[in-house]
């Protein structure tokens, strides 16, 4: 395990999530889940914990109810290096949730993501202040980001 794992609280929902989030990165796995209590009618006992892995990060998850839910405050950067890798990941992780501004969005869980192109940081620090600007500007006025509009800008 790494040094630091991103550790996410889930309302008892955390078996469909890390399900959900390995279907949509690719070298992902289900590393360990963890039950908890005697098994229900079905035959399954309550998730406790997982631990898994999102195409190259470890995470870490428990059910733990209620009492914390997911903010804006925390979000998950996914570095794009196509647009059709942004498409597909925007359109997978907001299925059920939150499309936003800006490239962020909220899932089904209520976790926080941003779908980005991978050289964002680089237009937004461009030598020209001008053309920085205009990237700033235009992705302002964007929910999903467009990588050619942006580079455009």
């Amino acid at each position: 395990m790494k040094k630091i794992t991103p550790f996410l609280w889930f309302n008892d929902n955390l078996e469909e999530a890390i399900h959900f989030y390995t279907s949509i990165f690719n070298n992902s796995v289900i590393q360990n889940i963890s039950y908890q209590g005697e098994p229900d009618a079905t035959g399954k006992s309550k998730v406790m914990s997982a631990t898994f892995h999102l195409d190259g990060q470890d995470f870490m998850g428990m059910n733990g109810g209620p009492l914390f839910s997911f903010t804006p405050a925390i979000s998950l950067f996914v570095n794009c290096h196509s647009q059709e890798e942004i498409d597909g990941f925007w359109e997978k992780l907001s299925e059920g949730g939150e499309k936003s501004r800006c490239g962020w969005l909220k899932d089904k869980f209520g976790l926080s993501w941003q779908i980005v192109p991978s050289d964002l940081g680089k237009l937004l620090r461009h030598q020209d202040p001008e053309k920085a600007a205009r990237v700033m500007a235009a992705m302002l006025k964007m929910d999903k980001l467009d990588m050619q509009a942006l580079r455009d800008a």
